[in-house]
């Protein structure tokens, strides 16, 4: 990790970990050990609900314990609980609510982790923060005649700091790192980000960590194993509605709004009135047949195949659900208008940009062309319009959209890949 390392000539820097309980953070914290910081551990309280109770949270405190333990290092417990309810719960709430689709890592990160964790740091004296995502960092001079690039050595030389992907393309994090800023990225150290999953469990096993063996939390830490549609229901009233087509056609009954997401499988809860050809006029896509526990179409026209419906959109004044079928061009999108931008570096790029974008965590990489959004500036409001070369299947309002572009060598990072994150903003 060439641009986290320290001057060996330098004092130790302090470094305040955020230790989870899982596998991951618990490597960053022994590499950096390995590399020479002080480090001290951090666990984050987050969030206690009648519904979940202490979630996941108090668990993984007992493994961030044991962790801290077998490396010899101090434990701090951090109370964040106030703010994680009002700026991760809330929000998804909310989002849901107004039949959003909401990212709580996102918020988490933005809001929460990072500019809270390194509040604490600055104030017990801490040099920086670092937790086990999987991302990278790399420095960028800001003086175009200097080729200096060991910062070291020019101490008041400016910089901005670029967030440049993991190696492990499937493990990349940035994601759900876009809305972070310069003096956020100032004080963060990404260990993990030069290493694979594979390499990161070997060095569990090789640091004899006990939670090497531990498997991957999945879904919404603080939800537990509580269903998100109970969660959702202890502030959401639902409200029954239909389940139409685009053309008006009742197929089922939802059971509210906020419980589905665009590009959502879906299934209806009483099959329609079943329509002869003959006495319509033309075939109808309204016969339906129960299979498993989805209701799904049969026999569209001379189409022989099934297929199952899904949610292409939602009418929230109508409170009704509009499906179609996987190959509708309803479930595509040629464009869409991004707003709330977050540009890592500071300031936007020169637009318009042809770049990459990611519109979900894991999604491969697709090109498009960003430019200004012109009646959003006119009105004085931010706003990006995003240009796919490809449509885009079940992109949902209130999902984020990520910008890369290939990486120009800094840090490390591989030439040609697609692999610096120029940050994102909210799908209107």
């Amino acid at each position: 990790m060439p641009n986290q390392v320290q001057n060996p000539n330098a004092k130790i820097k302090k470094v305040l970990c955020a230790i989870s309980g899982g596998v991951d953070s618990a490597v960053a914290a022994a590499l950096l050990i390995k590399r020479g910081y002080e480090v001290t551990g951090g666990f984050i309280k987050c969030f206690t609900d009648p519904i979940t109770g202490p979630a996941c949270w108090l668990n993984e405190k007992r493994d961030a314990m044991r962790v801290c333990a077998k490396l010899g290092i101090k434990l701090m417990i951090f109370d964040f609980e106030k703010e994680y309810r009002k700026a991760v719960v809330d929000y998804i709430y909310r989002e849901y609510k107004a039949g959003r689709t909401p990212n709580p890592d996102v918020m988490c990160n933005k809001y929460v982790k990072f500019p809270l964790l390194i509040r604490e740091a600055k104030k017990l004296g801490f040099d920086y923060i670092a937790t086990g995502h999987y991302a990278r960092l790399g420095r960028e001079i800001l003086n175009p005649k200097s080729e200096i690039r060991n910062k070291s050595k020019i101490p008041n030389t400016k910089y901005k700091i670029r967030l440049l992907a993991a190696v492990d393309e499937n493990k990349d994090q940035t994601y759900f790192l876009h809305q972070l800023k310069q003096k956020e990225l100032q004080q963060v150290l990404f260990p993990i980000g030069d290493y694979t999953k594979p390499q990161v469990r070997e060095l569990a096993k090789k640091f004899n960590l006990p939670v090497a063996q531990k498997e991957e939390s999945m879904g919404i830490c603080f939800i537990g194993e509580v269903p998100l549609r109970q969660f959702l229901s202890k502030k959401i009233k639902p409200r029954k509605g239909k389940i139409v087509l685009s053309n008006g056609t009742v197929v089922g009954e939802h059971t509210g709004l906020p419980f589905y997401t665009i590009g959502q499988r879906i299934g209806v809860s009483f099959p329609p009135p079943i329509c002869r050809p003959r006495e319509c006029g033309d075939p109808v896509e309204g016969r339906l047949q129960r299979e498993s526990s989805d209701w799904i179409p049969n026999r569209v026209g001379n189409d022989n195949d099934t297929k199952p419906f899904y949610v292409v959109a939602k009418d929230k004044k109508k409170n009704q659900i509009i499906v179609a079928n996987e190959n509708s061009p309803l479930l595509y999108k040629k464009e869409i208008i991004v707003q709330k931008v977050n540009w890592i570096a500071g300031q936007p790029p020169e637009l318009p940009l042809t770049c990459f974008v990611r519109l979900r965590h894991r999604q491969p990489l697709q090109r498009c062309r960003i430019r200004n959004n012109e009646p959003a500036y006119r009105t004085g409001r931010l706003g990006i319009r995003v240009d796919f070369v490809k449509p885009q299947r079940a992109v949902a309002p209130g999902q984020f959209a990520v910008f890369y572009l290939p990486c120009r060598s800094s840090g490390g990072a591989k030439e040609g890949k697609n692999n610096e994150c120029l940050g994102g903003g909210e799908i209107k």
